[in-house]
């Protein structure tokens, strides 16, 4: 079964057109398409998918991961139509530049090969590794948790139909619908077949498919990401980009865990963050160290309240709390809140919020991670945000791409060298 999939999809590759045919625009429009006029469908398998992840004792959170609904469906027809509006800047070959007086050189956008995306509970992950890939020539595997296994057949047979329309080969995406953790293991272990392998998810999934394989890895580690409150911040501000960078989306990489504060404004910062929670009406989960003085307590204890005060405990430091949970820790200034980000940090996002522009600019040269973010939300570092394209995941890694993986990311070049007859002996 795994050699018959892989020589499907290495037949698929080599079947499909060039980077850049009109054909992979016809897959972006097809595919939204069929994404509506098949929706029902979907729904309904989705929602299978969750009662009977309900029936297993899901937490809500993860509940909330698996579900699909009717704005999903927006959100993906307009992730279509950005690929399709980003694809000729991707695909077209560069104008040429001459090489001395006897030649040019252009660079021509080939495809990847054959992407196997390993994820776990996003549906609309799915979708995601069905068309960006796909929209530049690659054929991608997708293996996604066992949790939306009728989900997934019946988006895989939306692509199959997107496919058949717009005159591409149906190989170019497989959907596994094998829960079996051989498989798994069986598709990890060929390098020969398999060109880039992009896993998403927790960081323990991360981590074992980075050690059970010797294919490229496009690794979007795990989010635990921080800000770093300085003394001479905007305690308003600060307040706003903590409550922004965790309640929007608790669960996605680019979410902070910790807020590493400067003990002299502390206290005052936690005040703050209680009063942007009320007048919003954001509800929160602040942890605090046991070296920060509570909240009166008849505050606390009172239900109307949208916060709410827990202890923070040393195994919080270093991990992601998926739900509306932000720690709060006091630093003694940068240098120990740069410390405590290389101990304890994915190298996905990172933050500064500060008045002192020294403090900002020495943040920004040391902290190693694919963003960092000055006096703003720790949710900016996304590719259509920051204005860099559709993305299928944000990297972690040092090579080939880091930071948000777009269209750009997921393909290769070749050169072409005119050379009008000349011979390298002759120059």
């Amino acid at each position: 079964m795994t050699e018959e999939l892989l020589v499907s999809a290495r037949a698929a590759v080599a079947a499909a057109p060039p980077v850049g045919d009109p054909a992979y625009a016809r897959y972006c429009g097809e595919l939204a398409k069929r994404l509506a006029a098949h929706w029902p469908a979907v729904l309904a398998a989705n929602a299978e998918d969750v009662a009977a992840a309900e029936r297993r004792g899901l937490p809500p959170v993860l509940l909330d991961r698996l579900r699909l609904t009717e704005a999903h469906l927006g959100q993906l027809e307009r992730l279509t139509e950005a690929v399709l509006s980003e694809l000729d800047a991707v695909t077209e070959p560069d104008a040429g530049v001459r090489v001395g007086e006897w030649g040019t050189r252009l660079r021509v956008p080939k495809p990847l090969g054959i992407a196997f995306m390993v994820y776990e509970a996003r549906p609309t992950v799915t979708v995601e590794g069905a068309l960006l890939p796909v929209a530049v020539g690659n054929a991608v595997i997708l293996r996604g948790g066992k949790e939306i296994a009728r989900t997934n057949q019946a988006l895989a047979a939306v692509a199959r139909d997107a496919f058949e329309a717009a005159g591409l080969p149906t190989g170019l995406v497989t959907v596994l619908d094998d829960p079996d953790r051989a498989q798994l293991r069986a598709l990890l272990k060929r390098p020969d077949m398999i060109d880039v392998l992009i896993p998403r998810g927790s960081p323990s999934l991360i981590n074992h498919c980075r050690n059970a394989s010797t294919i490229p890895v496009i690794a979007s580690g795990g989010g635990v990401n921080h800000l770093y409150v300085h003394r001479s911040a905007d305690l308003e501000l600060a307040a706003e980009a903590a409550l922004d960078s965790k309640l929007p989306e608790p669960t996605a990489c680019n979410t902070a865990e910790v807020v590493l504060v400067d003990d002299e404004v502390a206290a005052d910062f936690v005040a703050a963050v209680l009063r942007a929670s009320e007048r919003g009406e954001r509800h929160v989960n602040v942890r605090l160290g046991a070296q920060f003085p509570r909240p009166d307590a008849a505050a606390a204890e009172d239900s109307r309240r949208p916060w709410r005060i827990e202890e923070l405990q040393e195994h919080d430091l270093g991990r992601e709390f998926l739900d509306a949970t932000i720690g709060v820790y006091p630093v003694a200034g940068a240098d120990a809140a740069l410390e405590h980000i290389r101990r304890y940090g994915s190298g996905h996002t990172e933050g500064v919020v500060a008045t002192d522009i020294e403090v900002t600019e020495d943040f920004a040269r040391r902290v190693d991670a694919a963003a960092i973010v000055v006096n703003g939300s720790l949710r900016l570092h996304d590719g259509p945000t920051l204005g860099l394209g559709s993305e299928i995941s944000i990297s972690t890694g040092r090579m080939h791409v880091r930071g948000p993986v777009t269209l750009g990311s997921l393909v290769t070049y070749s050169w072409v060298v005119d050379a009008r007859g000349t011979l390298r002996g002759a120059l």
